[in-house]
């Protein structure tokens, strides 16, 4: 079977796994989401069922001719239901537990699958076969009375279940007349009834979820996709740090053999501040003050205010990259990447965002630890960065990896460091901070308007040297450097719309950057460009937009990084969560108010 991205992401914001349309899980890494996938076939082209194959776990229905998946209703908890050729069938209800216990949060290292027979006399296969060291080799096995343990790179996990051992390893078809149970996780004995314990292990999980859920603030439009997005959102966070990744894959091409293959299993500073940014618009608290106790850790080790683009989901700076050989990539399309090389980029953008993700602390009173003058005190040498490196070149947020330059984008971060520095200092009573602040804001401002302009084409360029067209330069709105009915704004989305946009999507640039020209078109690029048509009164144009891009989803909901313009295909890893956080944000802004209904 071909890979693709119709995947359905269960997790319980320490680990993950995404699981394929015939149920099988095909990604899933241990002990953290950054950790060595024991589920990597999504990134091996060997056929599943070969017997050679590894990195996954499948329940198989015997003769198996029609599948249907949905998650249960306001939760990441999968259903899948199997039918064969003679109407027999099966019910697979996938989770990783994630409930309140003995007053902390329990969300250990585990996957749970229940199987329960729903008609007739269905016969299944069981076949779980992690994979160790980067899909090097099939992780060798021990049994015991109940259950089978896995050695998978530096740890052990233990399968406990209900079901025949012995017809497990030997990958046997048996009949299910009851339900099984099956928990895959730490190396340790399961306390208590197995099939009992994980029923209550689900009920809690579903109540947990519906009851985070139910705290959201959705717009009264769209409410699927959005709970979908922010569900996902949360399962993106490391909740045990407060650290937010990227995306839960590694090295899903951008395009079609494209080399353009990363890891984004890492928590960027940018992504983080645009999740929180988004989550914070629908209420859910819990993420940014999680994010926030990373991101201060993040701030107080920094070396002389220096802050790099991304770290680890632990707070570790060094991200060495390398190459899974062992695996041949998504669709045989290598390579296959571990840690990522971003870390050692300059990319001035972060300090704004530093301050941004923070800047709400000062002024939201139902957090439970509003931000003070020692919090203030922290950021200021962030500050000092900003405003020392503003107009200077950098690798911009596309993190190019042989090019810099002086990038609007990153300048107007800068300057947002400084502007909402001094608004914290204003609300904190700093008098002598508020001035020094502002001024430094305006005197930034007044160089970035001066260096970015361009008079002859009446617009703004992505650089302070070059003519550049650049998707980026639409959140100059965002971070209110420019108004909606600023001239100058809409020169530069009448130049960027007619530049980038293909169809319905757009690109970040038309130019060759490293790896030659994008092939594909960004997704929340587009999303940033439904804001601007919406703030700049295009809002038929913008609603036309948002849908195609809700159309674009996985069966699943969701989003990856990028998609063809003329196939409609989705790229890049996956879920993303820059493409999440663009669909909230749109549904929040065009969405018609609740009053409406009243």
């Amino acid at each position: 079977m071909t890979a693709t991205l119709d995947l359905w992401p269960i997790g319980n914001c320490q680990v993950s796994a995404l699981v394929d349309r015939a149920g099988r899980f095909v990604w899933g890494c241990t002990p953290r989401v950054d950790g060595d996938p024991a589920f990597c076939s999504l990134l091996d082209d060997a056929p599943p069922a070969g017997e050679q194959a590894f990195g996954f776990w499948e329940i198989d229905l015997d003769g198996v001719v029609e599948t249907h998946q949905s998650y249960l209703r306001n939760t990441p908890v999968l259903v899948t239901r199997h039918v064969d050729e003679r109407g027999n069938s099966i019910e697979v209800i996938d989770f990783c537990p994630r409930f309140k216990r003995s007053g902390r949060m329990y969300r250990p290292m585990a996957f749970a699958r229940i199987v329960r027979p729903l008609s007739k006399s269905p016969r299944i296969r069981v076949r779980l076969r992690p994979a160790r060291q980067w899909g090097a080799s099939r992780a060798p096995t021990t049994r015991g009375s109940n259950h089978i343990r896995y050695q998978v790179d530096s740890s052990i996990l233990r399968l406990s279940t209900t079901a025949a051992i012995g017809w497990l390893e030997d990958e046997r078809l048996f009949r299910v007349e009851r339900p099984l149970y099956f928990f895959l996780g730490p190396d340790e004995s399961f306390v208590g009834e197995i099939g009992s314990s994980v029923e209550s292990m689900l009920d809690q999980t579903v109540d947990e979820w519906r009851g985070w859920v139910r705290g959201l603030a959705t717009p009264y439009e769209w409410q699927e996709a959005v709970i979908r997005s922010a569900i996902t959102l949360k399962l993106c966070q490391h909740e045990e740090t407060g650290a937010i990744v990227a995306a839960l894959t590694t090295s899903i091409p951008e395009h079609a053999g494209s080399g353009r293959n990363w890891d984004y299993r890492y928590c960027w500073v940018r992504d983080a501040y645009y999740t929180v940014q988004a989550l914070n618009r629908l209420g859910a608290l819990d993420v940014l003050e999680g994010y926030l106790e990373y991101l201060r850790n993040i701030v107080d080790n920094a070396a002389s205010g220096h802050i790099q683009p991304l770290y680890g989901v632990g707070g570790e700076a060094t991200l060495v990259e390398r190459e899974a050989t062992a695996l041949s990539g998504y669709r045989g399309m290598g390579p296959v990447r571990v840690g990522n090389q971003a870390y050692e980029q300059i990319q001035h953008d972060a300090y704004g965002q530093i301050i941004l993700s923070n800047a709400q602390a000062f002024f939201d009173h139902r957090l439970l630890r509003v931000a003070g003058v020692e919090d203030f005190e922290a950021l200021e040498p962030v500050g000092e960065r900003a405003w020392e490196n503003f107009d200077k070149p950098d690798a911009g947020l596309w993190e190019l990896r042989t090019k810099s330059h002086v990038h609007t984008y990153s300048a107007a971060m800068c300057w947002a460091a400084c502007d909402r520095l001094a608004n914290a200092a204003g609300v904190l009573g700093l008098v002598d901070r508020y001035a020094f602040w502002s001024d430094r804001a305006e005197k930034m401002r007044l160089r970035i308007e001066q260096a970015a302009w361009r008079p002859d084409s009446d617009r703004l360029s992505a650089t302070f040297a070059g003519d550049d067209l650049d998707a980026s330069l639409l959140q100059l709105l965002d971070l209110r450097f420019l108004a909606p009915d600023d001239p100058r704004f809409l020169g530069t989305l009448a130049a960027v719309e007619n530049g980038l946009r293909r169809g319905s999507h757009m690109l970040r640039y038309a130019v060759e950057d490293d790896f030659g020209m994008p092939h594909t078109a960004f997704n929340v690029c587009t999303f940033w460009l439904i804001e601007a048509l919406h703030f700049t009164g295009r809002d038929a144009d913008a609603r036309l937009l948002f849908d195609e891009m809700l159309s674009r989803r996985t069966p699943a909901g969701l989003l990856s990084e990028d998609i063809d313009p003329v196939t409609g295909e989705l790229w890049g890893n996956y879920p993303q969560t820059y493409s999440l956080v663009g669909l909230i944000n749109c549904a929040v802004l065009l969405s018609k108010p609740w009053s409406a209904i009243r």
